[in-house]
This record gives structure tokens, C-alpha cells and sequence, in this order.
């Protein structure tokens, strides 16, 4: 099974935390119900038995209570190594597919190397589209969110998207406000930069408008920029002063907030970019709790965003 691999799907991530921790979060019944699933989903486990023809019992329930009976057969535990096992089926029902988990760490950071593997290219891309249907991907997203509150405290919201185009061409739609303003808006929104300066230690203050019913300011204040790898800025709500202030329609949410984004090569022309975003200086206790409660509205957003800008990517720049 390689990452090209027709009849199978492979994605990467790394987590900052060793490999035993991130292993006891995959198989420990107690932490995996914290994160298991899409954005909107829960899981109760039911029984475990995590050895080679061991199985995982759990019902996995939707937003809308939907009841999805789950259970998982493992044919390969390698503690903190390795799990292979086959996904999706249930006592009446068989797998969708089996699914082999490398977990590798170096310098204290995790190595996540997922492939879920199926007889014909076909299953792939019928897998692919319930996947995305159902938000699937944000189940590792909430694992890096779950590690990252457990493990070191952060409050943080993280999102993955792969792109077919290198790293230097993905960054440069970060980093060119030309580019920026045709796909960073949500849906009905446009943005105006009003004074550019992108570079660290500089700040780019923006208005964005539904030219309707609401108009607010910003300022990204960019903290450390490496060309076509990594980009982190602070974004911070403001006054058309620029005096700090919240988002008009959510009061509760912090004012400053800091995004981290990285962008990392899958093959020659793909690129998986990683953005966390945490709550910047001191946010108040209700500011956290109003962060954590809008991670599914801020995947919706930037899934949006993301889709506009994968747009952009594949016809060249140009908003279809």
C-alpha cells in the first residue's frame, strides 16, 4: 500500500505529543470518546478487546441522533507501532475496509501514517465522497485538539486540507493579498485591504462587509513568515481606529487569536496544509469556552474558504 495507491486512501499528520500518549488516545475507550468522529458526532463503546482477532463495539451517533452500529476488527496491535484493522462494519453488516496506522515519533512528536485500503478504485472514491459528505477528516483535527488541550494545555482549533499544487504556489495565495481577497471571505462577504504590510513585525489591516447589515475590521500582525513553509500571524478584531474590539456577531469570542500555518509537500505537486488557531494574550475563561464552542462553525468557514481557494488553485488564479 503506497500513497499513490489507486484502490486506497493515505493521508499523514503529526501530533505534538510522544507516541505513547497519542496511542493511549487511539485505544483507550475513556479518551477516544472524546475525539472520535466527525465534528458533531459521539461514540459510546460498548465492549473492546484491542489484540489480534479482538474487535470494538461502539455506536456512533450523528448531530441529528442518528445511531451508526460500529464494529471494528483488529488483525494487527503493535503497541505504539502499529494497527491494522477492518473499518465500517457492524454483526450484520462487512466492512467498508481495512485500515493500517503506523505511529513513529521523533523528537517528541508523533508521526500519524493512516492507508485504508479497498478492492477497486471505484470504492475509493465512493469512500472519498462519504468522507467529505460527513466531514470525516476533522475526526484527526479533533485528535490534534484533544492532544493539544490534555497534553499541553492549549485551547486550540486545528483543520488539514491537501491540495493539488505545490507548497510555493499554495503559500503565495497566503501571502498575496490580490490572491487573499478572492478566497479568504465566507460566502457573501468581501474583503478590502486597507494598509499592506506583510512581513514580520509588520501588520495588514482589512475591512471585510456583507454590504448589507455588517461591516467589521481586522489586522493580521504577523509574527514569523518562512516562504513556502510556514506562516504565523496574530488576527486581531478591530474599530475602523483600530482600537481592539469583538466580532459584532459573537460578543463572546476572542478579540485576538493566534494562527499557525504550515504547508507541507505530499509528493512533488500536493501540499497539506495544517491551520491552529489558539486564543491569543488574556482570554478570559468565557472567551475560551465561547473558542471551543465555535469549532464547527469555524470548519464550515474555512472549509468554505478552502474551497475557493482549491478553486482558484485549479484554474489558475481565477474565482469560477
Amino acid at each position: 500500500m503506497t500513497a499513490n495507491n489507486p484502490h486506497s486512501i493515505h493521508l499523514v499528520r503529526e501530533y505534538d505529543a510522544p507516541v505513547q500518549v497519542v496511542w493511549d488516545a487511539w485505544t483507550d475507550p475513556e479518551q477516544v470518546a472524546k475525539w472520535w468522529g466527525p465534528r458533531g458526532f459521539s461514540i459510546k463503546t460498548h465492549a473492546k478487546d484491542l489484540k489480534p482477532g479482538g474487535f470494538w463495539k461502539y455506536t456512533m451517533y450523528g448531530p441529528d441522533g442518528t445511531e451508526f452500529e460500529n464494529k471494528t476488527i483488529y488483525h494487527e496491535v503493535e503497541a505504539c507501532k502499529k494497527l491494522v484493522y477492518d473499518h465500517g462494519g457492524s454483526d450484520d453488516r462487512p466492512p467498508l475496509f481495512r485500515v493500517t496506522v503506523l505511529f513513529s515519533e521523533t523528537d517528541g512528536k508523533t508521526t500519524m501514517d493512516m492507508t485504508m485500503a479497498m478492492s477497486t478504485a471505484e470504492e475509493v472514491l465512493a469512500i472519498k465522497k462519504i468522507i467529505k459528505d460527513a466531514g470525516g477528516n476533522s475526526t484527526w483535527d479533533r485528535l490534534a485538539e484533544y492532544l493539544g488541550e490534555h497534553q499541553n494545555n492549549r485551547n486550540c482549533f486545528v483543520i488539514n486540507r491537501s491540495f493539488e499544487a505545490p507548497p510555493a504556489k499554495v503559500f503565495e495565495m497566503w501571502i498575496d493579498p490580490n490572491h487573499l481577497a478572492k478566497w479568504l471571505p465566507p460566502a457573501s462577504f468581501a474583503v478590502e485591504f486597507l494598509e499592506i504590510n506583510i512581513a514580520e513585525g509588520r501588520s495588514t489591516t482589512y475591512r471585510m462587509t456583507n454590504h448589507k447589515d455588517m461591516t467589521f475590521y481586522g489586522q493580521f500582525d504577523y509574527r514569523e513568515i518562512k516562504r513556502h513553509s510556514r506562516l504565523v500571524y496574530v488576527q486581531r478584531f478591530c474599530d475602523e481606529k483600530g482600537n481592539l474590539a469583538h466580532h459584532p456577531a459573537m460578543p463572546e469570542f476572542p478579540s485576538e487569536f493566534i494562527n499557525t500555518i504550515t504547508f507541507t509537500p505530499e509528493g512533488e505537486q500536493s501540499t497539506r496544509l495544517t491551520l491552529t488557531s489558539e486564543p491569543f494574550s488574556q482570554a478570559t475563561a468565557a472567551e475560551v469556552a465561547a473558542f471551543k464552542e465555535a469549532r464547527s462553525s469555524m470548519t464550515q468557514g474555512w472549509t468554505g474558504s478552502f474551497d475557493a481557494l482549491e478553486n482558484m488553485l485549479a484554474t489558475g488564479g481565477k474565482v469560477s
